[in-house]
């Protein structure tokens, strides 16, 4: 089978590999799609991909899931140890021993690929174009369930890249009542407004913003309940920011250092993105300890995927049109280019 394979970080070939075997608790995909990541680029030694859509091929003599051969699917890419201290605690996102397919185990760029049964689910309705982003929206589900944020929240989301609006719309749905998004203006913020993914909007001038955001700080002096942050460097969850919770998906320095003004007293601040080891924030201690500023994190998911099949699945979470951009196998690198030129929402790939 044909499949992309990293052999240094940024170093990449299209590579003929064995179809994989199966054990007797896991099934055989057969990859349809598979989102692109920013994150993927980034990897090394490895097949990525971890936003994966298929249908089974195979199933183990093992399995007990009601899984059958010719099942539509979506995979949640995460597998756990379930014996370390924080497995042992319920804390699965912080296994000590967390890996992923598409991150440390063969995934999901190429014809094939093989799960553990009980990490793969059925879909219906949604298209696979569309079913990619079903692993999004479990981390955005996770971002939701550590924000905890009440009722009655104002939220500003900055970024509109695919987990920044899908987590909107998880706030709109979940009891904010007002959803502000801000990000530079082209063709995320149009898919944004096409999906009626915010109450309001702020769209960026790229080369200078600065202008747009002290008029917004002013027009918004006491900040926002909830700021939820989707701006990328190259991948990012979630940012909290201006309102009283600010979730900032950015991934951008300056905007992590910046995030925290737009918090309103009393509020969260989440970080949600990945960033370089070398970024780093200046933030007052006074200002944290004055203003009673909650600062978390959120990173990746467990035990989300039945929530997120459910949202895309049934439409109450809307993603047509946020796939803007689909690549053969043979095109992977352009695949990355377009995910990189800043004129694409998500991008995905097809081995065929």
């Amino acid at each position: 089978m044909d499949a992309v394979l990293y052999y240094a970080a940024h170093q990449l070939e299209i590579v003929k590999q064995e179809v994989p075997q199966i054990a007797d608790d896991q099934v055989l995909i057969k990859v349809s799609c598979c989102g692109v990541c920013g994150t993927d680029h980034h990897l090394a030694e490895l097949v990525p991909g971890h936003e994966i859509v298929g249908t089974i091929t195979a199933v183990g003599k093992g399995v007990v899931e009601d899984l059958a051969i010719g099942d539509r699917c979506v995979v949640d890419p995460t597998v756990l140890c379930e014996t370390c201290f924080f497995c042992r605690r319920g804390q699965h996102v912080l296994c000590a021993n967390f890996n992923s397919l598409g991150v440390t185990i063969a995934g999901g760029f190429a014809e094939y690929v093989s799960a553990q049964s009980k990490k793969v689910y059925k879909i219906k309705n949604v298209s696979d174009e569309e079913a990619t982003l079903i692993e999004p929206a479990a981390c955005a589900i996770h971002g939701l369930d550590k924000l905890n944020a009440p009722v009655g929240v104002d939220v500003l989301v900055i970024g509109a890249g695919p987990t920044g609006l899908i987590l909107a719309q998880l706030l709109k749905h979940n009891g904010a009542s007002k959803v502000v998004i801000a990000a530079n203006k082209g063709i995320k913020t149009r898919v944004a407004q096409e999906l009626n993914c915010g109450d309001e909007y702020l769209e960026l001038d790229r080369e200078n913003p600065e202008p747009q955001w002290d008029a917004f700080r002013k027009a918004n002096p006491l900040g926002f309940d909830v700021v939820v942050g989707s701006v990328y460097l190259t991948y990012a969850p979630v940012y909290l920011t201006l309102f009283s919770f600010k979730v900032e998906a950015t991934g951008s320095e300056k905007v992590a250092n910046d995030a925290i003004h737009l918090v309103r007293r009393g509020g969260t601040l989440m970080v949600y993105g990945v960033y370089s080891n070398s970024a780093l924030v200046h933030w007052a201690p006074s200002k944290i300890f004055g203003d009673e500023i909650r600062i978390i994190g959120s990173f990746a998911q467990t035990h989300c995927f039945p929530r997120a099949v459910e949202y895309i699945d049934s439409g109450k979470i809307r993603v047509k049109g946020m796939v803007t951009d689909t690549f053969a196998i043979k095109d992977y690198q352009k695949a990355l280019d377009k995910m990189n030129s800043k004129g694409a929402v998500k991008v995905v790939v097809k081995p065929q």
